[in-house]
């Protein structure tokens, strides 16, 4: 029976069986050179991660290595200028020695060469003391002598310190301050000596008949202290480097000053451990400086007055028998003469074992002995002397380069009374002597 045409059934064309292969056998290929590809990209991911720690890391190194340099080219450059401003007062001293000494030297110039000397070493003492002070600060070992403080009293002393700079250059200098007195909480002292040094500063960098002002004012619970002046100002690029250590921004040579480049750093070293700030402005070269000293006004809570006589009663001299020891042969020649002329009888030796032969012998009412001795250090004569014979009663006092907190208390637990540092201040020493 034949079936019509719309009857039959359109079966669907078949793909061919080698067709069909080669499209899988493609598929699983691409599959295949996908996962390959992940692979790499996960790889050169990898690489590339670690490339970018390796340059990170070496630019940190390099960073690091120009800090380096930096603090080293810094340190050179502060110990050059510390070489400098030792040798700029030695001058002096030796011409002026040469003076005192000459011939025909007359009475007056005698006594100025003589007051030249003294000049020059107090300017060499105070760059020591700048040393020691950076070194407690920046280890943390500065202690501060917290007291009620009046404000007028600390900036008279400051303007007083630096009035000798000031007026070398004829400057001008106006202190606006208000008229009520303002007490605050401070050591009284290391405040003056910031004060001092930013006046200092405006009188050295200030170029002759400048202008130099002083204001402080309160302002909520702070004291604010500003020191202005019309010198030669700070460049934008100097500016953030102001408070470095080693850094003097103004030290180009035709406005060198002299100074180690410490002052800054100082200053801004006690402010902070007052909890309070500094900052420097400057509109730029030729404009002027600006520092601002901000510090917390805290209670202050006044001590008790003596209400006995000003003054104590002056002792007389007293006439001891003392013994020197120290390697520094001018050093102990020039104290023990120091002191003759104040009527002491006075033994000068040149080391440890000698001083305790000495001290068995003349049986002295004080020792003075230098730390750094050959045979034996000042600490262990100190003992000795203390464990012998007399020992007790002896006055012991070291008179040492060497003067952090922490050298004082090992002269104290080797049996010191008193601990000074080289140069000594004569008055000091004869007034101990007279206790």
């Amino acid at each position: 029976m034949a079936s019509s045409n719309g009857d039959k059934a359109q079966a669907p064309s078949a793909l061919p069986a080698n067709d069909a292969g080669n499209l899988l056998h493609a598929l699983q290929r691409a599959e295949s050179e996908l996962a390959a590809t992940k692979v790499a990209l996960e790889r050169k991911t990898h690489e590339l991660a670690r490339a970018l720690a390796a340059q990170k890391e070496i630019e940190a190194e390099l960073h690091q290595q120009r800090d380096w340099r930096d603090a080293d080219r810094r340190k050179d450059e502060f110990l050059a200028t510390l070489a400098h401003e030792l040798r700029n007062p030695l001058a002096p001293i030796r011409q002026a020695a040469l003076i005192s000494k000459a011939p025909g030297a007359t009475d007056d110039q005698k006594r100025w060469s003589h007051d030249v000397i003294d000049r020059q070493v107090q300017h060499m003492s105070l760059l020591l003391d700048d040393l020691l002070d950076i070194s407690r600060v920046t280890r943390g070992t500065l202690a501060l002598r917290m007291q009620s403080t009046e404000l007028a009293t600390v900036i008279d002393s400051a303007v007083e310190t630096a009035l000798p700079t000031i007026d070398s250059k004829r400057h001008v200098l106006t202190v606006d301050i208000p008229s009520e007195p303002i007490r605050f909480t401070a050591d009284p002292l290391r405040v003056a000596q910031v004060l001092s040094n930013l006046l200092t500063n405006a009188g050295k960098y200030t170029d002759p008949e400048g202008q130099i002002r002083v204001t402080a004012r309160c302002e909520g619970d702070d004291v604010v202290i500003c020191v202005a002046d019309s010198g030669i100002g700070i460049s934008a690029a100097a500016l953030p480097r102001v408070f470095n250590m080693f850094s003097q921004v103004h030290s180009t040579t035709d406005r060198s000053e002299g100074g180690l480049g410490i002052g800054l750093a100082l200053a801004q070293g006690l402010i902070e451990l007052h909890g309070g700030t500094i900052d420097a402005n400057s509109a730029g070269l030729g404009c002027g400086s600006e520092f601002t000293v901000r510090l917390p006004r805290r209670n202050a809570v006044e001590r008790p007055h003596n209400t006995g006589n000003a003054a104590a009663p002056a002792r007389a001299n007293v006439r001891r028998w003392i013994l020197i020891a120290d390697d520094n042969r001018d050093s102990a020649e020039t104290l023990a003469a120091l002191l003759r002329m104040e009527g002491h009888e006075v033994k000068a030796v040149h080391d440890g074992p000698v001083a305790l032969s000495a001290f068995g012998e003349l049986k002295p009412d004080v020792a003075l002995l230098d730390i750094g001795m050959p045979g034996l250090t000042g600490y262990e004569v100190a003992r000795k002397m203390r464990q012998s014979s007399g020992g007790a009663a002896l006055t012991l006092i070291a008179i040492t380069g060497w003067g952090q907190d922490v050298d004082k208390e090992r002269a104290h637990a080797a049996g010191f009374d008193h601990h000074l540092t080289k140069p000594v201040d004569p008055q000091r020493l004869v007034d101990l002597l007279k206790v």
